[in-house]
């Protein structure tokens, strides 16, 4: 093999989840030559094993005014999903005093603007992907429910609906018997809840399996265990990418390495804030009595996801570095959550427990398109817990930037140069 080069393209898109293959996909709609390395198999990473919620409606920032001192109370009474190994990590520590400044109500405002825009394009081009190229993925337009099992964090909802009411997102409120009218697999515990009908659901698993057979019937190379080790780059122009098996050139390159982009960006002398936050999942047979929609256990912040065949519990935040292994404590928060909001708490027969390392950005915004000092480096990460949701509206605007065309949205609240 000529392991001097293996070959050039239009684009190299670094990283084969959910996002490298949005940007691989629209690029070669576009007609560009597209080549893809992933590290080890096609969405295997945090795309693989996701609760599959398509939350449109998400447009509330994690970083708003009372998040920390919020959390903290809960980090002290054990109630929180969010566990921060105790370990010297400058980068971390630095983060998480980015993410604090974030945590006021302009902030928020400015990221509910910029998270609707990328929302409802993605939202409009997920929907053309589906049926045009007849993805099979279990996708169901049901819609979500916020489940409460106290009284105050249901009233104080309301709020939240309040903020999403002038975007159209506003959801539904149920009380106690309403709620369970709307889904009988909640248990007598539930006081009430809020029905996002905007939202939906697929099995993203299937989704990254059928959209890489169509990317790869696109025309795109997809070179999987395939690592990265160095760039070559001269006079601010990156050349090549030199890989475990060869190196390969093209004209523009994209990284869509998710809670890994830090690392590697900073061969280019960048530094982006996105650290790995950890989160898990149970998936197991259908329990006997199953919801029939996706449920969010809201005061645990668990996830259950119903499909034709199985369910799947998510949740926690775990900031302790890039380790996947799995932590029993974690693993029994998402049980344990759903025997207490579920009728019929889990199946019969657990078919995967599972950890993966999500991107989560300082300010709670992805960050979208190129990079100060880099003439033909693009970025594609930071989207947090919304990977699935905002992936066609990142690959488009990854192409209209790559195009020089005008975008469907304003990609200034993305760009990397909010960091500076």
């Amino acid at each position: 093999m000529n392991h001097e080069n293996n070959g050039h393209s239009d684009v190299l898109v670094v990283g084969g989840g959910v996002i490298g293959l949005a940007c691989a996909w629209y690029l070669a709609r576009a007609g560009k030559s597209v080549r893809i390395v992933e590290e080890e198999s096609v969405g295997s990473g945090a795309s693989h094993g996701n609760c599959g919620i398509l939350f449109f409606s998400d447009l509330v920032p994690l970083c708003v005014p009372g998040a920390i001192s919020h959390e903290m109370i809960r980090l002290l009474r054990g109630t929180s999903p969010l566990y921060i190994k105790p370990r010297p990590d400058p980068s971390l520590a630095f983060w998480l005093l980015r993410f604090a400044a974030n945590c006021t109500a302009s902030q928020r405002s400015h990221a509910m603007r910029a998270k609707d825009a990328i929302l409802r394009t993605s939202m409009e081009l997920l929907d053309e992907l589906l049926v045009e190229e007849k993805l099979d993925c279990d996708h169901d337009r049901r819609g979500v429910i916020m489940a409460f099992t106290d009284p105050k964090y249901l009233e104080g909802y309301a709020e939240t609906s309040r903020m999403l009411e002038p975007f159209g997102f506003a959801p539904t409120y149920h009380d106690r018997n309403s709620v369970r009218q709307l889904e009988p697999a909640l248990s007598h515990r539930i006081c009430g809840g809020w029905h996002h009908t905007t939202d939906s659901h697929l099995r993203p698993e299937a989704l990254v399996e059928a959209w890489s057979r169509a990317v790869r019937n696109s025309g795109v190379t997809i070179e999987e265990n395939c690592r990265v080790k160095s760039f070559e780059t001269r006079n601010g122009i990156v050349r090549r990418a030199r890989t475990s098996t060869g190196s390969f050139s093209a004209d523009q390159f994209v990284l869509a390495t998710g809670a890994w982009t830090a690392a590697i960006a900073r061969q280019f002398d960048l530094r982006i804030p996105v650290q790995p936050g950890k989160g898990y999942s149970i998936t197991m047979e259908r329990p006997s009595a199953c919801p029939e929609m996706p449920c969010y256990l809201y005061e645990r912040n668990v996830v259950v996801t119903p499909w034709k065949n199985g369910l799947r519990l998510g949740g926690t935040m775990e900031f302790s570095g890039f380790g996947t292994d799995l932590t029993q404590r974690r693993l029994n928060h998402l049980e344990s959550a759903a025997a207490f909001y579920l009728q019929t708490p889990i199946g019969r027969r657990v078919e995967e427990r599972w950890a993966g390392l999500r991107p989560m950005c300082c300010d709670d915004l992805p960050i979208i398109g190129r990079t100060p000092g880099w003439d033909n480096l693009l970025l594609a990460t930071g989207h947090g817990m919304l990977g699935v949701t905002m992936a066609p509206g990142t690959g488009r605007l990854i192409t209209d930037l790559v195009l020089g065309r005008s975008p469907l949205f304003d990609p200034r609240p993305f760009a990397v140069g909010r960091f500076r």
